[in-house]
């Protein structure tokens, strides 16, 4: 069996963008910025947002942190985008979801310009994606498209059962991974939590992607040998053993699941990564774009 290293993986990706960085920077170019929007105390939110920019540190990229109260109204952060969306220094914008229940999620991901959604959820970019047309992908799937061709795993000809169809992660990694391109051309079945007798579909998964929150949906019983699993649950269940009085899990049962497989994602440190590894890449390909950079600069 072997471990799908988002760890490593991820870093080798950030090592790239900021060779790439340095190179546009060493030739007079302003940093790519991106902007990062927090509404509400969610401290899941806010540790995600710490390690995106964290990443943007590392790579040499300028990042903002706007952080908003929870009761904030939707007509504000509707006028905020808008500011961004117009300002020439900003390059990236995201708005890191949950929303408080006043705020239109829909609202907001088709007020971000095209130009500048680094999460790849606009419209706009999602129609370019399914016509296989050049878009920021949205960030978890093209993470996992990329950990797998990394470890050399060909989707083309295989069967792919995605567990989960969500707009985020399940909808967009099926529309992928049927494409026709180096890492598509596969039969994807997209299942979810309600499909009648998911393990009937399960089992004849020749890579099988999960994206429920459901902890441990996915049990020994319900793959075959040699599958590919890639788990893009994080969950935290209630340990006392540990000093956090919790632990995180997937939504795959990795203990029995591991002993079928060929491939497996740990939780965590498996697909988590690789978002931020692609959030970065996309906030690049945009600052790119934005500038007319057409390929790295030349530092000499």
């Amino acid at each position: 069996m072997v471990l799908l290293d988002g760890n490593k993986i991820s870093q080798e990706i950030k090592e790239e963008v900021k060779v790439d960085t340095a190179a546009i920077l060493a030739d007079r170019h302003r940093p790519p910025h991106l902007v990062a929007i927090i509404v509400g105390d969610n401290p899941a939110s806010q540790t995600y947002v710490a390690h995106k920019i964290k990443a943007c540190d590392f790579v040499g990229f300028e990042s903002t942190v706007l952080n908003y109260p929870a009761d904030l109204k939707e007509s504000f952060l509707l006028r905020k985008l808008h500011s961004l969306n117009i300002d020439p220094d900003i390059d990236g914008i995201l708005v890191q979801l949950p929303l408080p229940a006043q705020i239109s999620e829909h609202n907001v991901i088709e007020t971000i310009s095209p130009e500048k959604d680094v999460d790849g959820f606009h419209p706009i970019n999602n129609g370019r994606m399914a016509k296989n047309l050049p878009a920021p992908l949205p960030a978890t799937p093209a993470g996992i498209l990329e950990l797998l061709r990394r470890y050399g795993i060909d989707p083309k000809g295989k069967h792919v059962v995605v567990v989960g169809n969500s707009n985020i992660v399940g909808s967009p990694v099926s529309t992928l991974l049927a494409r026709e391109n180096e890492m598509g051309r596969a039969t994807v079945t997209t299942c979810h939590i309600h499909t009648r007798d998911l393990a009937f579909h399960t089992r004849q998964a020749d890579i099988l992607i999960v994206a429920t929150g459901v902890p441990g949906l996915i049990k020994s019983d319900m793959v075959k040998e040699g599958v590919v699993v890639v788990d893009v649950g994080i969950n935290r269940i209630d340990d006392p053993t540990r000093k956090r009085g919790y632990r995180l899990v997937g939504d795959v049962d990795f203990e029995g699941v591991s002993t079928k497989a060929s491939h497996i994602t740990p939780v965590p440190g498996g697909v988590g990564p690789m978002t931020i590894a692609m959030l970065l890449k996309n906030t690049l390909m945009l600052y790119k774009q934005h500038l007319a950079i057409t390929s790295s600069p030349n530092p000499n």
